[in-house]
C-alpha cells in the first residue's frame, strides 16, 4: 500500500482546507473520507426540538429515559424504605443500623460493578437490543426477589442481582441510544440521560414518601416492584427500534446497515448524508480492526480481550485513565450517596425531626435535578476543568462547616435549633455544588479524554470505578454517622479538597479540542497515530461501500 498526501489548499463547504490523497494510485480528497465527514452530518434542528421532529429519535430519547430512570429509581426507592418501621420490623438486621444496613443498600453498586465488565462484550456478541433484553430479564428476576425477599439474605441477594441489571442497562442503554442517533442529537440525549436518572431518584423518593403510610409490608414491598414497570418497557420497546448500525457493520453486515441507518433517517438510501454516514461506520469498524492489528498482531478471543484492557494502564495512557478513574472516584466519594440513601438518616443525626427529615431529603433531591438542569446550561461555556477543579475545593466549604456545627452542637440540638438549621442549609449548598460539577463531570470526562481506539474499555473502567466508590461509600456511611460524629464530614471535606487539588494538576480543558489537540495537552501522540491508520481504514471502507453499491 502506498499513500500520498498532498495539500492544495482547497476549500470545502465545511470551510476547511481539502487534502488530495493517493492510496494505491487512486485520487481521494481527504474532506470526502467518511471518517470525518460523518461526525459533521446534520438531518435537522439539534435539542429538543430536533427530538419531537423524528419519531425514531423521540423513541430513542424515551428509552434512554427508562434506562436512565430505572437506575435512578433504584437509587431514591431506598432512601426511606431504609427508616420505615415496617421494613425494619420484618428485616430485624435493619433495624440495628451500621454495617447490616450499610452492607444490604450497596450489594446493588456491587452487582452493577460486576456488570459493568461483560455488558460490552455481550453487546458485541448478540447485538445491542437483545443484550439490553437480557439485562432487563436478569434486573427482573432480582427486583422480584428483593421484592418478595422472606428474610434479610434473599433481600441482599435481590438486591446483587438487580445491581447487575442497574450497572449494565446504566451503560447498555445510552450505547444503543446514541449509535441511532443522528449525530446533532446526541449530545442531547446525553444530557436527557443524566436528568432522567435525578429524576428516577425524586419520583421513587416521593413514591416511597405516600406508601409509608400503608400499614404492613406493601408499605415497602410496592415502591420495591414498581421498578419492574420501567425496566420492563425498555426490554420490550427496545425491540420497535432497529438493530445499531454500527453493530451490524461490525458483523459484517453492510447492507442491512444502509437500509437500517436509512429507515432512521426516514431518508432514501442514495442520499447524500445518509451514504456518507454510512461510510463513517463502515470506516469506523475498519479502523477497529486495523488498531487491533497493529498493537496486538495474532492475538484472539479472551488473551485479546484482556491485552486491550492492560492497554489502559500503559505509560502513555496513565494520565488520560487517572482522569477517567480519578473523577469517577471523587464523584462517589465527594459523599453524594451518603445523602443519596442516608438522608433521613442524616437529617435526624442533626436535630431535624423524623417527618421533617423524610421532607427535606425529598427537598434535597429536587434540588439535585435543579442544579443537574443548571449545568446543562453552563457546561459548554463554563468549560469542564473550572467546574472539577473550584467545585472540588467548594464542595469542601460546607462540610468544614458542618463538621464544626456537629462537633460543637450534637449534644443538644433541642438547644440550639439555628444550628441545626444551618448544618442543613448546608447540606443544601454541598449539593447544589455538586450538582453543577462532578455530577455530570464523572459521565463526561471519561468519554472525551480517550482515544477512540480505547474509548469503551476506558469509559467501563470509570464506569466500574463509579460503581465500587458506590458500594464503598454504601456501606461505611452507616458506620462513620453511628460512631464518628463531626468526623463523617471531616472525612468527606478531605476528599473534596484532594479532588480540587487532583483535577489543578491532571484534569485538562477538553471543550471544543480535537483529539490531536487533546494529545498535545497529554504529550502523547495516539490520537496522530490513530489518524494514519484513519487513513487506511477510510480507504478499505470506501473500496467496501463502493463494492455493496455496484453489487445493489
Amino acid at each position: 500500500m502506498s499513500v500520498v498526501k498532498e495539500d492544495y489548499g482547497n476549500t470545502n463547504t465545511m470551510g476547511k482546507t481539502s487534502t488530495s490523497e493517493k492510496y494505491d494510485g487512486v485520487d481521494y480528497i481527504e474532506a470526502e473520507l467518511p471518517t470525518y465527514l460523518a461526525e459533521e452530518v446534520s438531518y435537522g434542528p439539534s435539542g429538543i426540538k430536533g427530538l419531537i421532529s423524528s419519531p425514531y429519535i423521540f423513541g430513542a430519547a424515551f428509552l434512554a429515559s427508562l434506562g436512565g430512570y430505572s437506575f435512578g429509581y433504584d437509587q431514591g426507592v431506598i432512601s426511606i424504605i431504609n427508616v420505615m418501621p415496617q421494613f425494619q420490623a420484618k428485616y430485624p438486621e435493619i433495624a440495628q443500623g451500621g454495617f447490616w444496613i450499610g452492607f444490604m443498600t450497596a450489594m446493588l453498586e456491587l452487582g452493577a460493578f460486576l456488570g459493568c465488565f461483560f455488558m460490552p462484550a455481550l453487546a458485541d456478541k448478540i447485538s445491542r437490543k437483545w443484550a439490553i433484553s437480557f439485562v432487563v430479564v436478569i434486573f427482573t428476576t432480582g427486583a422480584i426477589i428483593q421484592t418478595a425477599a422472606p428474610n434479610y439474605g434473599a433481600l441482599v441477594a435481590g438486591r446483587f442481582i438487580t445491581g447487575i441489571g442497574v450497572g449494565t442497562l446504566a451503560m447498555g442503554a445510552p450505547i444503543y441510544i446514541s449509535e441511532i442517533s443522528p449525530p446533532q442529537l446526541r449530545g442531547t440525549l446525553l444530557v436527557l440521560e443524566s436528568i432522567s436518572i435525578v429524576t428516577g431518584v425524586v419520583t421513587a423518593y416521593w413514591i416511597t414518601y405516600g406508601t409509608r403510610y400503608l400499614s404492613g409490608s406493601i408499605s415497602f414491598r410496592l415502591p420495591f416492584g414498581l421498578q419492574m414497570v420501567c425496566s420492563c418497557a425498555l426490554g420490550i420497546g427496545i425491540h420497535f427500534f432497529p438493530y445499531s448500525p454500527r453493530w451490524l457493520a461490525l458483523v459484517n453486515r453492510q447492507d442491512d446497515a444502509l437500509t437500517v441507518l436509512s429507515k432512521l433517517r426516514r431518508l432514501p438510501t442514495d442520499d447524500r448524508r445518509v451514504r456518507t454516514e454510512w461510510r463513517g461506520i463502515v470506516a469506523e469498524t475498519e479502523f477497529q480492526a486495523i488498531v487491533l492489528e497493529k498493537n496486538h498482531p495474532g492475538l484472539k478471543g479472551f488473551k485479546l480481550e484482556v491485552a486491550t484492557w492492560l492497554d489502559l494502564f500503559k505509560r502513555k495512557s496513565w494520565r488520560r485513565t487517572a482522569i477517567g478513574v480519578g473523577v469517577a472516584f471523587f464523584q462517589q466519594f465527594s459523599g453524594i450517596n451518603g445523602f443519596i440513601y442516608y438522608a433521613p438518616i442524616l437529617f435526624r443525626s442533626i436535630g431535624q425531626s423524623d417527618d421533617m427529615s423524610l421532607v427535606l431529603s425529598g427537598v434535597l433531591n429536587i434540588v439535585q435535578l435543579v442544579a443537574v438542569i443548571i449545568c446543562f446550561m453552563i457546561i459548554d461555556n463554563v468549560g469542564r476543568r473550572p467546574l472539577a477543579v473550584w467545585c472540588g475545593f467548594g464542595m469542601a466549604v460546607p462540610y468544614i462547616i458542618m463538621s464544626v456545627l456537629v462537633g460543637l452542637y450534637d449534644k443538644d440540638w433541642e438547644a440550639h435549633k439555628a444550628a441545626g438549621w444551618a448544618t442543613t442549609a448546608m447540606a443544601f449548598a454541598y449539593i447544589l455544588i455538586y450538582g453543577v460539577s462532578y455530577s455530570p463531570l464523572g459521565w463526561t470526562l471519561p468519554s472525551e479524554v480517550f482515544p477512540n481506539s480505547s474509548r469503551a474499555k476506558g469509559v467501563a473502567l470509570s464506569t466500574a470505578t463509579v460503581w465500587i466508590s458506590n458500594f464503598i461509600i454504601g456501606v461505611i456511611v452507616p458506620e462513620l454517622i453511628d460512631n464518628a460524629g463531626f468526623g463523617t464530614y471531616v472525612f468527606f471535606a478531605i476528599f473534596c479538597l484532594m479532588s480540587g487539588v487532583w483535577a489543578y494538576f491532571l484534569v485538562p480543558e477538553t471543550k471544543g479540542k480535537t483529539l490531536e489537540q487533546i494529545d498535545e495537552i497529554f504529550a502523547d501522540n495516539s490520537a496522530i497515530e490513530e489518524k494514519e491508520l484513519m487513513w487506511e481504514a477510510a480507504m478499505r471502507a470506501r473500496r467496501r461501500s463502493g463494492a455493496a453499491a455496484a453489487t445493489a
